[in-house]
């Protein structure tokens, strides 16, 4: 099963990080939340306060399959400001590591150039720091290690899409029918 960091800042968006992180452990995944904001009490956009599982400076992600990024405005501003999570996903991009981002947070990824010649979607009005990445509009996109995922709306589908690189369509299936999804 693979491993797999999700990062959160003050400001994300609660359905964005949480949902795929039920979907995720649901299916067996090792999903571990990790706070960026040097305290693991993390407040979502909708002032949701959540406890992360890890600090980024406490974590060493060597064992990492997967890196993803819940979107939200702040919280995506967030995220992209911190430069070790920048190198880190430049590294693990590098690698063959997955790398997904949701909503706001492709923006993240255009930013630091690992968009660059492939399809990417993001929230609506978002596209511009998507540089030099052919902007879809998919609920979510897909090109080599890289998922993103338009919004909220798709937060379960983003999920899957995780999934689905690491158990396969038929866990995706499962999961789907015990969810009533």
């Amino acid at each position: 099963m693979g491993k797999v960091y999700v990062f959160m800042a003050d400001g994300f968006e609660t359905v964005e990080a949480l949902a795929p992180v039920d979907v995720m452990r649901r299916a067996g995944l090792d999903v571990v939340t990790v706070s960026i904001m040097g305290r693991k009490d993390v407040v979502s956009a909708q002032n949701v306060p959540v406890i992360a599982d890890a600090l980024y400076e406490d974590t060493c992600f060597c064992d990492a399959d997967a890196l993803v990024l819940p979107g939200g405005g702040v919280g995506t501003d967030n995220l992209s400001a911190h430069e070790p999570l920048r190198a880190l996903l430049v590294k693990a991009h590098g690698d063959g590591k997955l790398v997904a981002a949701i909503c706001a947070a492709p923006m993240v990824l255009g930013r630091i150039g690992i968009l660059e010649g492939r399809k990417a979607t993001c929230y609506p009005g978002c596209e511009g720091d998507l540089f030099g990445a052919e902007y879809t509009a998919a609920a979510v996109e897909e090109d080599g290690n890289i998922i993103t995922g338009c919004g909220p709306g798709v937060s379960f589908d983003f999920g899957f899409a995780i999934v689905e690189r690491f158990c396969g369509s038929g866990a995706v299936d499962t999961l789907r029918s015990q969810m009533q999804f």
